[in-house]
């Protein structure tokens, strides 16, 4: 595979640049198996449409089609199940959990890995917490009949919102 630079210029990066090291989607870590592409999460709907919406130049043009967008602001109705499951980017930042070179959190981290971007260090510390967020599944599993997707809409979207499909517990 040809390495190839992207450089990114939207609202919370300019000039940012990194490398594209893997073919997009594929030699993911062993222990990373998310069961939705940053392209299905987009037509599914996360984060209230609101988190991609000034990124359309980095990411493939066919991600965004279809896509719950809301370039105005976070309109939880756009989510897949309709409500509201993210925390504000100020209490990620406050907890520790934004790395600088993605400043939008674990979904802008997924799609650049997704994309073939691999920064060692941080990968294994995303791929952790995404580890961390299946106690949710455990949870929806627990207390929701096989297939009630009313049951848990906010912990189903967050948990999808960790590209986990949780339409399938």
């Amino acid at each position: 595979m040809t390495k190839k630079t992207i450089v990114v210029n939207d609202r919370m990066q300019r000039g940012y640049r990194y490398v594209l090291s893997e073919p997009a989607g594929r030699n993911f870590d062993p222990g990373f198996k998310p069961s939705l592409t940053p392209k299905q999460m987009l037509r599914l709907g996360v984060f209230g449409g609101k988190y991609m919406t000034d990124t359309c130049g980095e990411f493939p043009a066919d991600w965004f089609t279809k896509a719950r967008l809301s370039p105005d602001g976070a309109d939880p109705k756009l989510n897949c199940f309709g409500v509201a499951a993210s925390q504000p980017l100020s209490v990620w930042r406050r907890k520790g959990w934004i790395h600088p070179d993605d400043p939008r959190g674990w979904f802008q981290w997924y799609c650049r890995y997704y994309q073939g971007r691999r920064l060692p260090e941080e990968d294994r510390r995303q791929i952790k917490r995404w580890k961390a967020i299946w106690r949710h599944v455990a949870q929806i599993h627990r207390n929701c009949a096989a297939g009630d997707l009313n049951c848990r809409p906010r912990q189903r979207q967050a948990v999808l919102q960790w590209a986990i499909d949780s339409r399938k517990i």
